[in-house]
């Protein structure tokens, strides 16, 4: 195979038109530059051929006889006589797209030279014969450091072989890649990524390396006074949220690290509205994926395309990234030093620990926002008004963004697939799937099946239960827009104490209250916290703590007498590991946002300093003889097949029982009827509530059971 030089050489270049149909205008000075580079490169040519005796010999490349020995020698012998002015050509355009990269990037005049060197094969595929004649090696058919030196007028041993070094711009920077590390630097082949050729030629997709791991934001608009609503978050009218809007539009424009602590979830939004309200749109990166991906390449992979696209990174919430491990803080420590010159926002509920990088960020509070800016980021997700009853239904869902699209979506398609609005049980199931599997695995999930027409109650205990309904509900507007809450770092947690003797209907309220917002209940396993080696149950609690406030749930702790005893005097270590755990759930309910529930059947028990941290307490008394009426009725349900003879009022009359020990003598008499293949008559009724006194341990006595007893026989005294 020959190499048709003269083609090569005197063949025309493509015109701008001809390399890229449809090339923007910013990319009309890389052709021009690259003109000259092919003018270098037919000079150089032509000097290499003016001292070659036989320049179209079929086998170059392949051997080295004597003629080439003394070109090389003479060659050598001249290398330091002189060099040409690094960079003699235009400065580029500020807005062209070779500007724009020499300033992201810091390069050198030099340095923009040896890139285009190197870009010219990707361009033109003569110029791969040219350097594989250049390189004395027709396989070798790009640009090496030595050649691109030469052509840029510079000798290999000068200095601008240390534009090639790891720290350099061009390589720092991931715009050049030196392969071959096995040869010697000057004969190590260059390469331009596809990703920054993509960019000169007009294309901004973000590099495929950064699929599933980061994407531009949608692009809005440039000017203030054409701004127009964000479809991720409501037009900052509340003063505070104003405030931090300004703020931090104003850190943005002055570049560096900013931390936006986030106590709404609508943070993301702030900082992409602020980045792209006077450039590009900034990159957005999925810290969950960021931290899913091996470290090696990833962060250097996404500053390029930072420093491409040029409008900065967007990274959280921070929380998904998990930065308190040790792996995680190193990886967002070389982020941060990687795009130490890119504006970078960083956003989370997780205050910013300076461990986690050598640049400090200033810190922007974004105050969470009220029913009605939650209403309206709810009806923009569904692109339809928001009625009363769907406003209602979302107002107790702490969500950001993402969640907040994500569930929007599941309930439009489930109300699209029945051919019907939208109801609020879609959206209350759509985001109950957002919850995280993380607190299941610490707590007990449970499904709400029950509503308020199960429960039967005293009015001022069925008021409390209300109330708690409310506070939940209406947190945000009182605590946060109406500044109700008090300082000393308290969150926005709502705790309720449900006390009573067991089977009064504690846990069956903590799961009306649930259903009743739309939640679920995570009842937490005292197994799965308490541990006998000190420091390990705070550790189980403060994870218990850390999910439940990550998810739109409700927390109950059944028998908290076990963890929120009282204190005692201390006169053994065991003494004081115990008041430690207590002082740590007293400290620890105090910075809680979410909603808790504690449940005892002692009220005393509790330690006093839990009372005045209660928002609300609801007393459980036993059941009168017309509640209890309805509660058998209730536990038998209407599917139980009834006998003649069963008589519910000399049951609530007669058996002093509480509602959990009567659905207990339903579901027993329920069996044995269905033993007997019967109904379900006073026979099997009476049995069932003897054989519930037994296990509570009380007599059976004749002035109770009356003429039932006798049915019973030696059953009844056994």
């Amino acid at each position: 195979m020959t190499l048709d030089l003269d083609q090569a050489v005197n063949g025309a270049p493509p015109s701008p038109d001809q390399a890229v149909n449809g090339a923007p205008p910013s990319s009309d000075h890389l052709w021009e530059r690259l003109r000259r580079v092919e003018q270098r490169v037919r000079e150089a040519v032509r000097e290499r051929r003016a001292d070659d005796p036989d320049p179209d010999d079929p086998y170059r490349g392949q051997y080295l006889g004597p003629e080439a020995v003394d070109r090389i020698l003479a060659a050598a012998a001249t290398a330091h006589r002189g060099t040409a002015d690094p960079g003699d050509g235009p400065a580029p355009p500020p807005g062209s797209r070779l500007g724009r990269l020499s300033a992201a990037f810091g390069l050198l005049p030099l340095d923009l030279d040896l890139l285009l060197v190197a870009l010219a094969p990707d361009l033109d595929p003569r110029f791969e014969q040219l350097y594989g004649y250049l390189n004395d090696d027709l396989t070798r058919r790009r640009a090496t450091v030595g050649l691109a030196l030469e052509l840029c007028g510079q000798p290999g041993a000068g200095a601008g072989r240390f534009r090639f070094s790891t720290r350099a711009p061009l390589i720092a920077g991931g715009l050049l890649e030196v392969t071959e590390p096995d040869r010697p630097l000057l004969s190590r082949t260059l390469r331009v990524p596809d990703r920054v050729t993509a960019h000169l030629l007009g294309d901004d997709e973000p590099d495929g390396a950064l699929a599933g791991l980061a994407h531009r934001a949608e692009p809005g608009p440039r000017r203030p006074d054409q701004r127009r609503p964000d479809p991720g978050r409501t037009d900052p009218t509340r003063p505070d949220e104003r405030e931090a809007d300004e703020r931090l539009r104003a850190l943005v424009a002055v570049g560096g690290l900013v931390h936006l602590l986030d106590r709404g979830g609508h943070a993301g939004a702030l900082a992409v509205a602020a980045l792209g309200a006077d450039g590009p749109p900034p990159l957005v990166v999925d810290p969950a994926a960021l931290a899913a991906r091996p470290p090696e390449g990833t962060v250097r992979v996404l500053a390029r395309e930072a420093r491409l696209g040029g409008g900065g990174v967007v990274l959280g919430p921070l929380d998904r990234l998990q930065p308190e491990r040790p792996e995680r803080a190193a990886l967002l420590r070389e982020l941060c030093a990687e795009l130490a010159d890119v504006p970078l926002v960083v956003h989370g509920p997780q205050v910013w620990d300076p461990a986690w990088a050598a640049q400090s960020p200033v810190v922007v509070t974004v105050p969470p926002p009220d029913a009605g800016e939650r209403a309206e980021q709810w009806a923009r997700a569904l692109n339809e008004e928001l009625s009363e009853e769907l406003a209602e239904g979302v107002a107790a869902y702490r969500l950001d963004q993402d969640q907040l699209a994500r569930a929007a979506s599941v309930a439009a398609r489930t109300a699209a697939a029945e051919r019907r609005p939208v109801r609020a049980e879609d959206l209350r199931t759509a985001v109950r799937a957002q919850n995280a599997a993380g607190l299941a695995r610490l707590a007990r999930r449970i499904e709400p099946a029950v509503g308020w027409s199960d429960l039967v109650l005293p009015a001022p205990t069925a008021g409390r239960l209300r109330e708690l309904v409310l506070r939940a509900r209406h947190r945000d507007q009182v605590l946060g827009r109406w500044r109700m809450r008090p300082g000393g770092g308290r969150g926005n947690a709502v705790i309720a104490l449900f006390a009573g003797e067991s089977g009064t209907g504690k846990t069956m309220s903590a799961e009306v209250v649930a259903a009743e917002l739309g939640m679920e209940l995570y009842v937490v396993d005292l197994s799965t916290v308490v541990d006998k080696y000190i420091g390990e149950t705070e550790k189980n609690l403060e994870r218990i703590f850390t999910e439940a406030a990550q998810v739109n749930g409700v927390l109950l702790f059944d028998e908290a007498d076990a963890l929120f005893g009282k204190r005692s005097e201390v006169k053994d270590a065991h003494d004081r590991h115990a008041n430690v755990e207590t002082a740590y759930l007293l400290q620890r309910m105090e910075s809680f946002d979410g909603i808790a529930v504690l449940t005892s059947n002692l009220r005393a028990n509790l330690d006093e300093a839990f009372t005045r941290r209660l928002d609300v307490i609801a007393e459980f008394p036993l059941p009168d003889e017309e509640q209890r009426r309805l509660l058998w009725d209730r536990c038998l349900g209407p599917l139980v097949p009834r006998g003649d003879d069963l008589d519910l009022d000399f049951c609530a009359r007669n058996f002093e029982l509480a509602g959990g020990s009567i659905r207990a003598c339903a579901v027993s008499a329920a069996y044995l009827a269905a033993g007997e293949g019967t109904p379900l008559g006073m026979a099997q009724l009476v049995a069932a509530v003897v054989g519930e006194y037994r296990k509570l341990g009380r007599l059976v006595l004749a002035n109770e059971f009356g003429p039932w007893l006798g049915v019973l026989g030696d059953a009844g005294h056994g």
